[in-house]
């Protein structure tokens, strides 16, 4: 990787966090161009070379939120563990990462529908990567020995769907995603369990 490489990352990043700093303090939608620059201590054409909107920087922003999850997830499941506890493992670092990051989790629930159709292709990636992820960690010894196989791709997205949809109406009507954590386990260890 060149120098200038580096240098896009970096100010890219910067980007990406100031970003991150505003919705936290103000909310997406009272967040300009100006804002994220500001925060970043970069200018607005170094903003213009990254991204053509904020609507842009958002979506960069919540894929690789979503990228970030997706590790924290698969890195605290133990593929030792009784399924079982797997399970709780997925499920209280996925509710670790949404409280972790109330504002964000909060975007996507109110600020990615807006979004319309330059979204749509966010939604699905992450959709695809939480499908992923699920099928990988449900193909393990422990899991196979338990007679559960990877759950099929409709199983998978009514599984995640259900559970983002969960957390979603919760923070949104003031609660902790914390709150739901022992009905997400009890719910996704009944859909994942042997037949």
């Amino acid at each position: 990787m060149t120098s200038v490489d580096v240098d896009t990352r970096r100010f890219r990043q910067r980007l990406l966090d100031g970003l991150a700093a505003s919705i936290t303090e103000d909310g997406f939608r009272d967040t300009t161009v100006a804002d994220i620059v500001r925060r970043a201590r970069t200018s607005r054409r170094t903003f213009y070379e990254h991204f053509s909107s904020r609507e842009e920087c958002l979506i960069a922003l919540l894929a690789e939120a979503n990228r970030s999850m997706i590790r924290q997830i698969s890195d605290a499941v133990d593929p030792r563990a009784p399924w079982a506890v797997q399970v709780r493992q997925a499920i209280e670092a996925w509710i670790a990462c949404a409280e972790s990051e109330p504002a964000i989790t909060l975007s996507w629930i109110r600020d990615v529908p807006a979004l319309g159709a330059s979204a749509r292709d966010l939604q699905r990636d992450a959709m695809e990567g939480f499908i992923a992820m699920t099928q990988r960690l449900t193909d393990t010894a422990e899991m196979r020995a338990a007679g559960i196989c990877p759950p099929s791709r409709q199983l998978s997205i009514m599984l995640l769907g259900g559970l983002r949809e969960l957390i979603a109406t919760t923070v949104e009507d003031g609660g902790r995603a914390g709150d739901v954590t022992e009905l997400a386990v009890r719910a996704s260890i009944a859909l994942l369990g042997p037949a």
